[in-house]
Formats: structure tokens, C-alpha cells, sequence
């Protein structure tokens, strides 16, 4: 469906989850989209990004007829929850904590396999996906006539006029390039360290493994049936030259204990600062920003898969209810919406990040932060041992009266 004569109704840039999975909710709906991927398919097929969704994101894709996509990835297919040791110590979440407490599944879906999936089913279903797509440019946004300009693979240009751009496009994308300085407000969050982060070509089973330990957080993560990332908590000022594979190994066999990790061939590496990142506002006349292009969130909440869900839903929602019912109410409350929703996730982003960090190696907060992240910790946890019941208190004698003639 398209309107009012223009090539099509939104142009989506950006072929990662939020732009993908998009551009399938409208295509369900009917409303016509065109997707610019300035990447090869197979470079965006390939590429190794986070691998979790919480049971809201699940959901939202089974609402839309997307089940499909992460079929045989739920939480229950891969055989229950994350082991957490603390100092080598396996320990068990409380029942609720690693699904959010609602009951539904999230599911371990690498990046590169969601995203697959998304290309597969918007291309079986007709849907309008353009690989190769570079130089990017948005032009006249705060119009009622956006314009996308790009140099296809064969060195000319192309544009599309359309009611509605999303961009989808990433942190160092265009879109949010288009949104005026005097705009646009960035908030951050800087931890005060950072993740070596190295991809392994080796599958660990269970899906994933997390320890918190004095030497510093550590986890081993799937990223398909082949391959897992390994990540530890280090320096800022690290480098990826002063962590050799042997270094890396050792390291995470010393923070995981007795629990051996999963071992294979080091394929790649880099030093990951953490950090959060919130961008207001996510709209700007015709154009509205979706996932990273708006927000990063801290990978300790494996948050971001299911936030770029989040946005490309209420937006497809909006266009949608723009479509048929002439109707604007919830395209003007995009921003306000994902933003509300965004901080949230943020603020359970930050403390379960210091709750992992701070609680191991004190060095980076000290012993009093160590202490009260274990606290923290402790709260998603089984208790070691079931608590004896206290003895109730004998009750205490009463107080004689103050004599009032003394």
C-alpha cells in the first residue's frame, strides 16, 4: 500500500533487527516499505552480534505471525536457565528471574541467525530489500515530503520519495545525522571498565555461563551451534596486545573455578568499554529513529535486541494506525513512548551491570560497592541453604512507671 502517489510509504534504512523486523510488520499489514542495506547479504548474514531475547521480544514477534523466526531458540529448548558461579560457586537464580517473572520464554538467538531468518520470511513474502545500498542521505525530513537518496551497486543513484523514513541504521549510522544539533540531546553513562571480548570457534553448552569473582566478571556465550564469545572484565586502558589467547583462556579459567570453560580457536578480539547511551528525541518530523540509531544499552542486560523489537513495533503500530485511520495521535507519541520504555530497561541495565561488576573485584569501586552489589545479587538468588526460622523473642518485661511524686 502506498500513498499519495510516492514510491512507497516508509523507507527503512538500516537491514539489521529493528529495520528488518519492521519492515515485516508492515509488509503484514500491507503497508508498502522498501529496506537499504548498504551491506552485502552475506556480510549482514554472517555478522556476529548479541544472541538474547527477553520473553517480551518473543512475544512481540509471535503477535505479528513471526514465531518462525526463532523457532527452536527458547530459553526451554536450550535447556533451562544461565549458570552463575560466584567465586567458582554455581549458584541458582529465583524461579521468575530469568524469564522476567511473566511466565513466557526468551530465547538465545544469535544475531546473525534472527536476522537471517527476518531476510528469509520478508523475501518469501515479497517484501522490498535492497543490499548494496551506500551513501545514504535523508533529505527534507521536516516535510511532508522525505526524501532517501542512495548509489545502488551499479554506481547510480536513486530516489525514493515516501511518507515516513525509519532509521534503523546503528550508533554510527546516517539517520540520526538528520535530526538538527540543536535538537538532538545525548545522555550517557560511562562504567568504569571495560569487556575483552573474544570470539571463539568453539559451542558451549549450556548456551551461557556468567561468574562473578574476585579477579572480575566473566561469561562464555553461544553464538550459534559453532562458536561463542567470551568476555572479561578489564581496565579501560587495556589493550587487545596485552591479552594473548593463553592469557584469555587462563584468565577465564581462573574466574570460572572448577567450571571448565568450552575451548577452540580465538577468532577474533576487541576491548568493549561499557556504557549506555539514550538520545531524545527518537522523532524528528517524518523521520523516526529505531534501535541502536537511538539508544545503546549495557550488553550485561543483553537488552538490545529486544529494545530494537520494542521500538519497531510501536512504530509500525503507529504507521499503521496512520494508514487507516488518518490518524497521527500515535506517531506524535512515538518518541515519548520508546524513551519511557528505553529509561526503564536503562535503569535495570545499570544496576544489574554494577551488580555483576562491582560485586567481584573491588578494585574498580571498592570494598563497601563490592559489598552491596553482592547484596543486590543475592536478592535474584536461591539461598545457599534453607534459613532455619528464628526463635521468636521472649517478650521483654514492662518498664516500671515513673513514680510522678519523685
Amino acid at each position: 500500500m502506498t500513498t499519495n502517489g510516492k514510491d512507497t510509504s516508509v523507507v527503512i534504512v538500516g537491514g539489521g533487527v529493528a529495520g528488518l523486523a519492521l519492515g515485516n510488520f508492515l509488509l503484514r499489514k500491507g503497508v508498502g516499505c522498501v529496506v537499504l542495506e548498504k551491506h552485502s547479504r552475506e556480510h549482514v548474514e554472517q555478522r556476529q552480534r548479541a544472541g538474547s531475547l527477553d520473553a517480551g521480544g518473543v512475544r512481540r514477534l509471535r503477535e505479528w505471525g513471526l514465531a518462525e523466526v526463532v523457532e527452536g531458540h527458547g530459553h526451554s529448548d536450550s535447556g533451562g536457565t544461565v549458570p552463575l558461579l560466584i567465586e567458582g560457586e554455581e549458584r541458582r537464580w529465583k524461579v521468575g528471574v530469568a524469564d522476567g517473572g511473566d511466565g513466557d520464554d526468551g530465547a538465545y538467538c544469535p544475531q546473525q541467525v534472527l536476522v537471517r531468518n527476518l531476510i528469509k520470511v520478508f523475501l518469501r513474502d515479497g517484501g522490498d530489500l535492497r543490499f548494496g545500498a551506500e551513501d545514504v542521505s535523508l533529505h527534507d525530513v521536516d516535510t511532508g515530503n522525505p526524501l532517501v537518496r542512495y548509489r545502488r551497486d551499479d554506481g547510480t543513484t536513486r530516489t525514493l520519495s515516501c511518507d515516513f523514513v525509519a532509521g534503523g541504521d546503528g550508533f554510527h549510522g546516517v539517520s540520526r545525522t538528520a535530526v538538527p544539533t540543536d535538537v538532538l540531546t545525548s545522555s550517557t553513562h560511562a562504567f568504569g571498565y571495560a569487556w575483552l571480548a573474544a570470539m571463539t570457534a568453539a559451542p558451549v553448552d549450556p548456551p551461557a555461563v556468567m561468574a562473578v569473582h574476585s579477579r572480575g566478571f566473566a561469561a562464555q556465550i553461544t553464538r550459534g551451534p559453532n562458536a561463542s564469545r567470551l568476555y572479561l572484565q578489564c581496565p579501560l586502558t587495556d589493550t587487545v596486545g596485552q591479552w594473548p589467547d593463553d592469557r584469555i583462556w587462563s584468565e577465564l579459567g581462573a574466574r570460572f573455578g572448577a567450571y571448565a570453560p568450552c575451548k577452540g580457536p580465538i577468532t577474533s578480539k576487541q576491548i568493549v568499554p561499557l556504557q549506555g547511551v539514550v538520545f531524545s528525541p527518537m522523532s524528528h518530523g517524518r523521520l523516526y529513529l529505531l534501535g541502536d540509531a537511538a539508544h545503546i544499552i549495557s550488553p550485561m542486560s543483553a537488552q538490545g535486541m529486544s529494545l530494537a523489537l520494542h521500538d519497531a513495533d510501536v512504530f509500525a503500530r503507529a504507521v499503521i494506525h496512520w494508514v487507516e485511520e488518518h490518524d497521527s495521535a500515535l506517531l506524535d507519541r512515538y518518541s515519548r513512548t520508546c524513551l519511557d520504555h528505553t529509561w526503564r530497561k536503562q535503569a535495570s541495565a545499570v544496576w544489574m551491570t554494577e551488580a555483576m561488576h562491582d560485586a567481584g573485584d573491588p578494585s574498580y569501586e571498592g570494598e563497601f560497592r563490592k559489598r552491596i552489589a553482592l547484596k543486590n545479587l543475592e536478592s535474584l538468588l536461591e539461598p545457599l541453604e534453607p534459613l532455619e526460622p528464628l526463635e521468636p523473642l521472649e517478650p521483654l518485661e514492662p518498664l516500671e512507671a515513673d513514680n510522678p511524686a519523685a
